[in-house]
């Protein structure tokens, strides 16, 4: 059995729920759909959940935005009329509509949580009666009835324990389930959002709770690259990689899965196949808990910027019990998170993303930093970008930092900082953004163009 998940894009036209349909019914163990909302047409095109968000503000603000309200329900008729649907599915995404943005209003988070989910909601419906239209058996299946209850945290919110065993009897619906993603129900019974993205979430929760064979994550890409394709151009897809590099290079910058997404499936050792939409017979990239090192030590490169550095400098440091605690308590009063945390005999450095800090609150803590911890120095460094070089065989392999540092030295890349992790998954570069590209280029080169001299 498979949950089978459809991002946006994969569900934005008439046309494209077409595609959806027959991907459905070529495999009758594709049991349960997970669907998002309605994303991109074409390049400047409005996601539904953006107009959503923007409708909410608007009702918050002026009590009505009419002309926002009519972009959205247009987008659904839009779709209905492609699919030779009746007006009343329409009538009645409309009336579930108006009804939450006449609703309660006195929790903000709480109003926008349930106006947003609505995206997603509808979507469900909608196709749901696309595939009964077809004569398929299909069934619109609402989270809460499912049991998918989650904390109470609008827009971070985690899966609770027993949804995993309500959701099991999913299994027992007959025909195909629809269900929406990105949403679940707090114990009080109100609407409460995953973050971004969420329809991945949604997706590995259900694989995990219906004890699936296999996640299917229909997106508009053939594969996942070993790199950003605005980058380097044409570059190789990966075929096969585990849930950690999955998880290192999401949280450094790829864009296919949330970091957060494939914890539900991996916990279950469920494989996720991520497939493309407009391309269904491509085999795709499968994510597995172990795979074969058999294609050298990197299998990806990712790419993020917009990070800070604090360096702090004081002799006898590493002698000095509770010195780092108390370096991230102060940045705890600010309300800072942080990336890394590189430290030598005397000095450390954390790695931060600058927007979450403005000019007074770095002057701020550097003080604080000098005078109740009394250190020597302290540079903040600004506009870094960080190069994650990613494969589980690099453990395996000697020799892959001095390659991928002597890549960027031929290409006249400063580096500002190296930090690797004692399980030797992944390797961080922090150099200026300035050579962000650069540095992309001569390591994608050195690991997947060249053949390494031993």
């Amino acid at each position: 059995m498979k949950v089978v998940k459809f991002g946006g894009s994969s569900l934005a036209s008439g046309h494209q729920l077409e595609k959806v349909l027959d991907i459905v019914v070529s495999d009758p163990s594709r049991k349960i759909v997970v669907v998002s909302a309605p994303g991109k047409r074409f390049g400047h095109d409005t996601k539904v959940t953006d107009l959503l968000i923007s409708c909410a503000k608007a009702y918050l603000h002026k009590g009505e935005t009419p002309d926002i309200l009519d972009k959205i329900i247009e987008r659904y008729s839009s779709i209905a009329n492609e699919i030779g649907l009746s007006e009343e599915i329409i009538q009645q995404i409309k009336s579930d509509l108006i009804s939450l943005l006449n609703g309660d209003k006195k929790n903000p988070d709480r109003y926008i949580d349930a106006i947003k989910a609505s995206g997603e909601d509808n979507n469900a419906k909608l196709i749901a009666a696309f595939f009964r239209h077809k004569g398929i058996e299909a069934t619109y299946m609402n989270p809460k009835d499912a049991g998918l209850f989650v904390t109470d945290e609008p827009g971070y919110t985690q899966v609770l324990p027993d949804s995993y065993t309500n959701l099991y009897q999913l299994r027992n619906i007959p025909g195909v389930v629809v269900f929406p993603g990105f949403f679940g129900y707090n114990e009080a019974g109100e609407v409460i959002t995953f973050s971004r993205s969420g329809s991945d979430i949604t997706g590995s929760i259900l694989a995990n709770g219906t004890k699936a064979d296999l996640y299917e994550n229909f997106t508009d890409v053939d594969a996942v690259f070993s790199v950003n394709p605005t980058i380097v151009d044409q570059p190789k897809e990966i075929t096969e990689l585990t849930y950690r590099e999955m998880r290192e290079l999401s949280y450094a910058g790829f864009n296919v899965f949330h970091d957060e997404a494939l914890i539900p499936a991996f916990r279950a050792g469920i494989p996720v196949n991520i497939k493309n939409t407009n391309n269904p017979s491509a085999p795709g990239t499968k994510i597995v808990s172990q795979r074969q090192l058999t294609n050298g030590p990197v299998v990806g490169i990712a790419n993020d910027n917009g990070f800070c550095s604090i360096y702090i400098s004081k002799y006898l440091m590493n002698k000095e019990i509770g010195f780092g605690r108390k370096v991230l308590q102060i940045l705890e009063d600010y309300g800072l998170t942080y990336e890394h945390i590189p430290s030598g005999i005397d000095d450390i450095t954390i790695i931060l993303k600058q927007d979450q800090m403005d000019e007074q609150t770095e002057i701020a803590i550097s003080e604080r930093l000098k005078n109740e911890l009394s250190v020597d120095e302290v540079l903040i460094e600004h506009n870094l970008a960080l190069i994650m070089v990613v494969g589980e065989a690099m453990r395996h392999n000697v020799g892959t930092t001095a390659r991928a540092s002597r890549a960027l030295s031929e290409a006249k890349v400063n580096i500002e900082m190296i930090n690797q992790g004692c399980s030797e998954v992944s390797m961080m570069f922090a150099v200026k953004e300035a050579q962000e590209k650069q540095s992309v280029k001569a390591l994608y080169e050195e690991f997947f163009s060249k053949v390494p001299a031993y």
